[in-house]
């Protein structure tokens, strides 16, 4: 076999791999607020967003593409290839593309570890900016589109990433407001079951719309490996078997559910109930489906954290811990150059020998990696028996000194 081919299958069994932590990490996102209302058992609701993962993961493809032109910079102004970038019959591009992906996934398994809503889709994008520095030069980032057009990275990921939180707190904020008035006028039997019976569809309409964004930005590293290894022509359209491959895993990846994150979605941020869940899940899936249309690759984690803060400002009365909250925008500030410098190191390991070793040499840094941290997990496992234990709130006491300490 080819270093070419070795290359390529690397980066294929990488990127699913990023696609399945995609999975169990951003499960959160979809059902936190059902799991935390008691509108549905832990796991069946994680059974529900699996499926509903996969199907919307067959949707659409305008962020896949976004994924593959919208981040490096493959072609000149004339529209010719840069042969920079496809050096040494494209084996550059792909070791890009796994340093890049392992940056995304270390970050992903350690925020998962912390029990920390990060964002999968900016540890990707960091990963890949990261790895595409440390190869290229900073202008082999592209940055802006060409002419007036909404492209490249700060088009389709950081401007998105700015507006989207902020979009969805309001939209969250102002439903749960009129929600919450509605809700006054009904009994308390029909408040209760009605309300729980829309949250279900909403966390389902979450779902669905998570498909459709996080599961194309693996579609579009994957055609991107593709290009590179001469496996494809063309970056207007995705492979079926990507799209199939991606579906699939990132519904397993889900079907396991990243319980330390749904905790903390679900009962760390505001103490949800059934109204203000139903009205966090629609303002999050109204968002993220207008922007999968427009290829926007924002982060569903933002858009249903935002939700969820909305949603606890909105009703009367509702207790928002804005010190996890605050903790988890630190995490978000992090997230992007943490994953672009991780990206950039493995590269740069990468790099040292000659393929496929160097590529190898980052495939198995990866793995042990992952190992280590899904064995240091174990020391306090969180699951669907566990998940919606009351949060613990921190305490006050004295040190030996006198000294006033939190505990």
């Amino acid at each position: 076999m080819s270093p070419e081919l070795i290359l390529l299958a690397l980066v294929v069994v990488t990127a699913l791999a990023f696609d399945f932590t995609n999975g169990f990490h951003d499960t959160a996102n979809a059902m936190a607020a059902s799991i935390a209302t008691k509108a549905l058992t832990p796991k069946m609701a994680v059974v529900l967003c699996a499926s509903l993962n996969l199907v919307g993961a067959l949707l659409s493809v305008e962020v896949a593409l976004t994924v593959t032109n919208a981040v490096i910079n493959l072609q000149n102004a004339d529209g010719t290839p840069r042969p920079e970038v496809m050096a040494d019959g494209g084996t550059k591009l792909l070791l890009i593309l796994l340093a890049g992906l392992a940056g995304a996934i270390v970050w992903n398994l350690a925020t998962w570890l912390w029990g920390l809503p990060s964002s999968s889709s900016h540890a990707l994008f960091g990963g890949l900016i990261g790895s595409t520095v440390a190869a290229l030069g900073w202008g082999g980032v592209k940055w802006v589109g060409e002419g007036s057009s909404v492209d490249g990275v700060v088009g389709k990921v950081i401007l998105p990433a700015l507006i989207s939180p902020g979009v969805a707190m309001i939209v969250a904020m102002v439903g749960t407001s009129m929600v919450f008035k509605v809700a006054a006028r009904l009994t308390e039997r029909y408040r209760t079951r009605g309300f729980r019976w829309g949250q279900v569809g909403a966390a389902s309409l979450m779902s669905l719309s998570h498909g459709t964004n996080d599961a194309q930005k693996t579609m579009g590293v994957i055609t991107l490996a593709l290009i590179a290894s001469g496996q494809w022509n063309t970056t207007h359209e995705v492979p079926l078997w990507v799209k199939l491959a991606c579906a699939l895993t990132i519904a397993m990846g889900t079907y396991l559910g990243g319980w330390r994150i749904i905790r903390t979605m679900g009962k760390g941020l505001v103490e949800i109930e059934p109204p203000q869940g139903m009205s966090a899940d629609m303002a999050s899936a109204s968002v993220i489906l207008a922007s999968s249309q427009l290829g926007f690759a924002l982060s569903t984690t933002h858009v249903a954290t935002g939700s969820i803060l909305g949603s606890g400002v909105g009703r009367p009365g509702a207790q928002v811990r804005w010190g996890v909250a605050g903790r988890m925008a630190s995490g978000w500030l992090s997230t992007l150059p943490a994953a672009a410098a991780v990206g950039a190191l493995m590269f740069l390991i990468g790099h040292l020998l000659p393929a496929p070793w160097g590529a190898s040499l980052v495939f198995l840094l990866l793995a042990g990696a992952g190992v280590y941290m899904y064995l240091h997990s174990r020391k306090e496992p969180i699951g669907s028996h566990n998940v919606n234990d009351e949060w613990a709130q921190p305490k006050k006491t004295k040190d030996k000194h006198g000294h006033e300490v939190t505990v």
